[in-house]
């Protein structure tokens, strides 16, 4: 079975097993999609699958305790305990597409409106921003499919709201803990996903659209929470906390569970729900591995709801981007221009400068407390060194490759505070991982340094007699004084490893310690999970000022109008190891510009017919795919096997002026010859509002290559610049692998 067709069975419904449901230890839960027809009336779909289950399983009341759920709205299916031999024998129904059992996916996890550009306030004699021409996103209906909400947060506040628009049909689902009044005009309906999760998870969750973890409450309040006035996480990152569209209504669906994940069949029922329900735009902080795409999506898009997605948290690494189908937006995750220093004095009153994320004072002395390096800061080291009473370092650049940040940092805060020190001070390369200062919030403060600082920290401990060291409280830095943006080290990264012909992830957006919701206090939380919500709240807006775009023309405005150069107009850096330029496989088309998206001047809309011909090609369905693929009309260009020459065509379609003149502007990848035809496109009134163009790719060199990067730009005398990025590979032999 070739790559792609793998693929489809990973698209429809992907493969881990959850526990059982029933008494029989051989059942598992299987998804049956039995494709597009869709069923005015629920009862008739209802009858229908259970049809199938009892033609199967002998009686009407085993098929009613084996469906779990039926999926009636976007499509035709459900889900059922089933052992793998009643699976196969469903699955040779003339009527059922694909049956395939389950898999769970994770959730990917005040400044950065200002940092986007997303101001409030204009002067009477400008023009009014994006906020202003959305109406803040006034009845603008957001499902977000996440863990859930904690309602009475204050970022989720009615006051001043107008009733619920009358197009929404959806329900307040009611539960644990979870009462009718805990809707209200800003969450507009709640629904939550229970069936098949087992009675230990609810003994750690709400057996209701509460949110325990957090994680939803935290996403919802970025994509559309309601303005409130002096948030900060005890003091830190002080400001008015707000979401991207504020006056959003939102509609939830839990599907993630404390413990347990995010189960493909409950998201399916949650795509299917919401579909019915009447939401405008998508918003899913969730994955799982790269090649393990969320089914469903599609459904959604063709009945014209933009859905955007993470795009997963296992960078630096390339190849590990997820959610890559063509038809979402998926993003990556990136820094804002805040920063947290903490003044470090040593005993020789040298003052070093790390980052933390205290507030506590009580954890702060004003004296000098004793220094110990613990070096490696593992079991084996804490117990070997006497760390109680001290602050302790930990610096081991050598020991990095092996045990990288994210695993090192909280076993060394644990082991330090089982160890009774006084302090840490942690010495790693850039990994964007400052939230993890939270667990020492209380208790003692922790600082992260670069291992250059952890050099000279090391030095003075190590020639020093009685080293002594005093760390500061904490302080909130804003402006240009912070490199910023730049791509997350843990934003996960392309080329994608299933569709190499299409260029993810398609933008980056702020998430690095972003500071919203959780329960009714508010915290800083990092990963795709908080970048998407960025590019959702934007969706929303500008689904308000052109509510007749399709969610192809929105996902075009935001990815060719975002910026690959910082605000000093230097290009935009990538953290990992080392830090790098970024590139197309980094950040997709660039940092979003909201302010710019609203109105991009020209856009490229796809035919979401066009999208079941690509899910076709992935089945095998269709022949000549890679030049099906390389021809969907996608705001980026990926070649992944250029041999010689192939041109590409592209379609523009006019939203700006009627009277407009566009140039083209090629930046080729490196070893690549590009031309365009036409090169300059013209639109008069009376004339077709869409052109269709060549992109010629040739190649200088024919060698077996990695790729290089370019990007083609229409401009319209710098009023306006429509970019969009191009990836190219030169080969010379199909599937070598690039692992030299």
């Amino acid at each position: 079975m070739d790559s792609r067709t793998r693929f489809c069975c990973v698209l429809l419904l992907l493969v881990i097993v959850l526990s059982p449901l029933s008494a029989n230890a051989s059942s598992k839960l299987y998804i049956v999609y039995m494709g597009e027809k869709k069923h005015d009336d629920p009862s008739v779909v209802t009858v229908s699958h259970h049809g199938v289950l009892t033609s199967v399983l002998g009686s009407y009341d085993e098929a009613l305790k084996s469906i779990v759920y039926s999926y009636k709205h976007g499509f035709s299916g459900f889900a059922a305990m089933l052992t793998e031999s009643q699976a196969e024998t469903i699955s040779k129904f003339p009527e059922v597409v694909a049956v395939k059992s389950n898999t769970f996916h994770k959730p990917h996890t005040t400044r950065s409106w200002d940092f986007l550009g997303l101001v409030e306030d204009y002067k009477p004699t400008q023009q009014p921003g994006l906020l202003q021409a959305a109406k803040y996103g006034e009845d603008v209906i957001v499902g977000v499919i996440d863990s859930g909400i904690w309602p009475e947060s204050r970022s989720f506040d009615d006051n001043g709201y107008g009733p619920v628009p009358a197009r929404w049909k959806g329900i307040c689902q009611t539960g644990q803990e979870f009462n009718a009044m805990s809707c209200n005009k800003k969450i507009i309906g709640a629904r939550y996903y229970g069936a098949g999760i087992s009675d230990e998870v609810f003994k750690s969750d709400y057996n209701s659209p509460r949110d325990i973890s957090g994680h939803g409450t935290h996403v919802a309040s970025t994509i559309a929470g309601t303005e409130v006035q002096g948030a900060s996480y005890g003091g830190l990152g002080t400001g008015v906390a707000r979401g991207g569209a504020p006056h959003a209504r939102l509609g939830i669906y839990k599907v993630c569970w404390e413990g347990a994940g995010c189960p493909d069949a409950a998201i399916l029922a949650a795509i299917d729900d919401a579909i019915h329900d009447g939401v405008d735009v998508l918003s899913l902080s969730v994955g799982g591995d790269p090649g393990h795409e969320i089914p469903g999506s599609l459904h959604a898009v063709q009945r014209g709801i933009s859905v955007v997605f993470a795009g997963g948290n296992d960078g630096p690494v390339p190849q590990t981007i997820t959610n890559v189908v063509p038809w979402v937006t998926t993003v990556a995750a990136s820094t804002i221009d805040r920063a947290f220093p903490t003044l470090i004095t040593l005993g020789n009153k040298e003052k070093l400068v790390g980052q933390s994320l205290q507030y506590n004072a009580s954890v702060f002395s004003s004296d000098f407390e004793d220094l110990v390096n613990a070096g490696r800061c593992n079991a084996e080291s804490v117990a070997s060194t006497n760390v109680t009473g001290k602050i302790v370092l930990c610096y081991a650049p050598a020991d990095a490759k092996d045990n990288p940040p994210w695993v090192a940092l909280p076993n060394a805060i644990n082991l330090a505070v089982t160890a009774g020190a006084k302090g840490l001070i942690f010495a790693q390369h850039t990994s964007n991982l400052l939230d993890f200062m939270a667990g020492c919030e209380g208790i003692m403060p922790c600082v992260m340094v670069d291992f250059e600082i952890g050099q000279r920290i090391a030095s003075y401990q190590r020639i020093q007699g009685s080293p002594v060291v005093k760390v500061s409280p904490t302080k909130t830095v804003v402006g240009d004084g912070v490199l910023s943006p730049r791509v997350a080290s843990f934003s996960s990264r392309g080329p994608s490893n299933i569709f190499p012909s299409i260029l993810k992830p398609d933008v980056t957006a702020p998430g690095v310690s972003i500071l919203a919701a959780k329960g009714d206090s508010y915290v800083f939380m990092s990963g795709t999970s908080m970048a998407c919500p960025h590019v959702s709240g934007i969706t929303a807006l500008i689904k308000s000022v052109h509510p007749k775009w399709s969610p192809a023309m929105i996902k075009s405005a935001i990815v060719t109008t975002a910026s690959v150069t910082d605000r000093f107009g230097m290009p935009i850096q990538a953290d990992g190891v080392p830090r790098k330029l970024s590139d197309p496989f980094d950040f997709g088309g660039g940092h979003m510009n909201p302010e710019r998206a609203v109105d991009p001047g020209l856009v490229y809309d796809v035919d979401v017919k066009e999208y079941n011909k690509f899910l076709n090609c992935s089945t095998g369905l269709l022949d000549d795919c890679e030049s099906y693929e390389l021809n969907l009309n996608l705001p980026s260009i990926a070649v992944p096997n250029l041999k010689n020459k192939v041109t590409v065509w592209r379609t523009i379609t006019n939203v700006g002026p009627v009277e407009a003149t566009y140039r083209g502007v090629v930046e080729a990848p490196a070893g690549v010859d590009v031309s365009i035809e036409p090169s300059i496109i013209s639109f008069t009134a009376g004339s077709s509002t869409s052109v269709a163009f060549s992109i010629t790719f040739m190649a200088k060199q024919r060698v077996q290559g990695g790729y290089t990067f370019g990007s083609l730009t229409w401009s319209n005398q710098n009023v306006y610049s429509v970019r969009i990025p191009i990836a190219v590979r030169t080969v010379i032999q199909d599937f070598i692998a690039d692992t030299s």
